[in-house]
């Protein structure tokens, strides 16, 4: 495909300068109106990419290294994926259902979503092949304009909001669990505190052993289910003989639906929280060899592994379990499966550490993925103390992002007591975050037209437009539902004030990150008589780079954009028009 006469591609007339320093300008900028793109190539065997020049700049050799293969990609979903809900969760959706027959069809709709959701962000990675951290590099290049708005609110949000509080308080109580006892509030915040520390201690410590050890609790997992799942089918042969009536929650399996739409609300919500995970391993995209291939191929095996094993478990719980009793009980559904089949004893403590081990495989594959996340936020000049969150010194990990990541976490733990606080700050970033994904999935269509608009050429993966569409509609249908209000009235939801304060608050959040962005990127410029700009700068000798953004007096910014391109490389090059 030509490139249109009204671009204006810039040569490198020092290529050896260049290529020793990425700050210089050695990549071909193409400008389309006021967008100006930046075509470049890393060595993680991905195409040549278009990126909008306002985003960070490509690391062409992963400071990381390339340690993501095909079984770690398959892993990093089914870890996040898989942690404790699908253990618990079947007898909430059961219950928010009414019946055996909806709650099933409820986990068949949450496969189809994680398969739309997986394509969305197929096609955005396609776009964008050799940089990690998904969301932050799909919202930057998605709305480039205003310059680093997105940027500024994604980052405000994860880092106030980037902790796993809730499941290391999960993980402590089935340590207690195990030991027959119930901690208190503080034991189980100190245990909760000691395995996340753990986990943060794995991951920065050695990049390949970490994610060696998630592999083989994912696979641990992974044997979990299916022995669930073949007991199940054991039991529905009436192989058991204690099990009288294997098949009587599947005779009339509607029987007792709900009508409430709350109700339903509320179980498709818990549904798409079980599957989602699916997404973890475009975290890491420049770290993966060949990357749009491989995702596809082993991330759609992934859900297709998750998303049957998630039906069979369902049918093994109703094969071994009456549903009355099955609602009624207080353990967890596979709990109750457990001692109903086993008896109490050896079997049910078994179940426990499986669950405590897919527990700490859970937040493995979290904090891999949410360092990254942090790290690209980092690269794009945002945050203060650049080098700090994009150096992989001392061991070649992210330190800086884990070290944040168990900070807020830390704080979360300890600080809200237990109760109406706590459930309240783990609510919190659902919501902003339901914003951010909904732009996110919108924003598939503003990429698809400017790409045609500018002439780029196609990617390896397009999404049909039927899926890009259904899971935009599901993105709608989470940030809306959270506003009906509960059967008891609006002060009846999970916690004892208003039901949707978290949502006031997430919307607030968002409102401050625009203040914040209008006083950073024009107020405080304005005043102090300087403009912003970014630069590049090469932060260690692995490869690693950023975008700094830094204060230009207004006196020298016409000498500063001679000097620079639009992404901040020092201009070693003559324009040739084409």
């Amino acid at each position: 495909m030509g490139i249109p006469k009204f671009w204006a591609r810039a040569t490198a007339t020092e290529v050896p300068a260049a290529e020793a320093n990425p700050s210089h300008s050695d990549i071909s900028v193409i400008h389309d109106g006021n967008l100006a793109y930046t075509i470049e190539k890393a060595e993680n065997g991905s195409k040549p990419s278009y990126q909008e020049a306002a985003g960070a700049p490509v690391e062409s050799h992963s400071p990381l290294g390339y340690h993501v293969g095909w079984i770690t990609v398959i892993f990093l979903n089914v870890n996040q994926m898989i942690g404790t809900g699908i253990f618990s969760t079947p007898g909430t959706i059961l219950n928010s259902t009414g019946s055996v027959g909806l709650a099933l069809v409820y986990w068949t709709i949450g496969f189809f979503l994680a398969v739309t959701g997986f394509s969305v962000y197929l096609e955005l990675a396609s776009y964008f092949p050799n940089r990690s951290g998904s969301e932050v590099v799909y919202l930057e290049q998605e709305y480039p304009r205003p310059k680093h708005f997105f940027p500024v609110s994604f980052a405000v949000f994860s880092v106030l909001l980037s902790f796993s509080s809730s499941n290391a308080i999960v993980l402590a109580r089935y340590v207690y669990q195990i030991a027959g006892t119930t901690g208190t509030d503080w034991q189980l915040k100190g245990v909760a505190i000691a395995a996340y520390t753990i986990a943060t201690l794995f991951v920065v410590v050695h990049n390949t052993y970490s994610l060696w050890l998630s592999n083989l609790l994912g696979f641990v997992k992974i044997l979990t289910l299916i022995f669930i799942s073949i007991t199940g089918l054991v039991v529905l042969g009436g192989n058991v003989p204690h099990i009288s009536d294997p098949t009587v929650n599947f005779r009339n399996a509607f029987e007792g639906t709900t009508s409430n739409g709350n109700d339903l609300a509320v179980a498709l919500v818990n549904i798409i929280f079980s599957y989602s995970g699916y997404a973890n391993a475009f975290n890491l995209v420049n770290e993966i060899k060949n990357p749009i291939p491989t995702l596809k191929r082993n991330g759609t095996i992934s859900i297709i592994t998750v998303g049957t094993l998630y039906i069979l478990c369902n049918i093994a719980y109703f094969s071994a379990v009456p549903k009355a009793e099955f609602a009624k009980s207080k353990e967890v559904a596979a709990g109750v499966f457990f001692i109903t089949v086993f008896g109490r004893g050896r079997a049910e403590q078994a179940l426990n550490v499986l669950v405590l081990l897919s527990a700490f495989a859970n937040l493995l594959a979290v904090v891999i993925g949410h360092s990254r996340v942090i790290r690209e936020i980092g690269r794009q000049g945002v945050l203060p103390w650049t080098e700090f969150w994009v150096s992989t010194k001392p061991f070649g990990t992210p330190a800086g992002p884990y070290f944040l990541l168990w900070v807020v976490t830390f704080i979360m733990i300890v600080a809200p007591p237990a109760g109406d606080a706590f459930q309240f700050v783990v609510s919190l970033a659902t919501y902003p975050n339901g914003l951010f994904t909904l732009a996110l999935s919108v924003g598939v269509y503003l990429v698809r037209y400017r790409r045609k608009r500018a002439g780029l050429p196609r990617t390896e993966f397009r999404a049909w437009d039927i899926a890009v569409i259904f899971y935009i509609l599901v993105q709608v249908y989470t940030v809306s539902t959270p506003w009906i209000p509960p059967k008891g009235g609006p002060y009846a939801g999970t916690v004892s004030f208003w039901y949707a304060t978290y949502c006031v608050v997430g919307i607030a959040i968002i409102l401050l990150c625009g203040l914040y962005y209008v006083l950073w990127m024009f107020l405080l410029p304005k005043w102090g008589g300087y403009k912003i700009r970014p630069e590049i700068l090469a932060v260690d000798e692995h490869g690693a780079n950023t975008h700094r953004l830094v204060k230009v007096p207004l006196d020298e910014v016409e000498k500063w954009d001679q000097e620079h391109d639009e992404a901040g490389r020092l201009r070693r090059r003559r324009l040739e028009f084409l």
